[in-house]
């Protein structure tokens, strides 16, 4: 069990996907997103393995959570800066979380 501090420690945002493009010299199939998540967070980059229910095209303007308060990781040759959030579906394919309706980005999750 953790308390409820430990939980608050980790800094989980609504951001906004700004662009996204392939990512083929991944290890495994990614895309590369650009996310804003607004005020002092900014832009934020990360690496997502997600070609198998989205495109690209289809990610712009889409809401996700991200958490903002990991160190960059390299990932192939680039920094990912956020880890964007998601579940896994029946086979084990990535669907990403995001509101329900649109938010602010900057949001925090509590």
């Amino acid at each position: 069990m953790i308390t409820y501090d430990d939980f608050a420690a980790v800094d989980i945002r609504v951001g906004t996907i700004t662009r996204a493009e392939p990512y083929p010299e991944a290890r495994k199939p990614a895309i590369k997103l650009w996310v804003d998540f607004g005020g002092d967070i900014g832009e934020k980059r990360s690496s997502a393995q997600i070609t198998a229910h989205y495109t690209p095209a289809a990610l712009v303007g889409r809401q996700v959570l991200g958490v903002v308060n990991f160190p960059p990781r390299q990932i192939g040759k680039m920094i990912s800066e956020v880890l964007i959030l998601g579940v896994p579906d029946p086979t084990g394919e990535v669907v990403l979380i995001g509101p329900g309706q649109a938010v602010p980005n900057g949001g925090k999750l509590f």
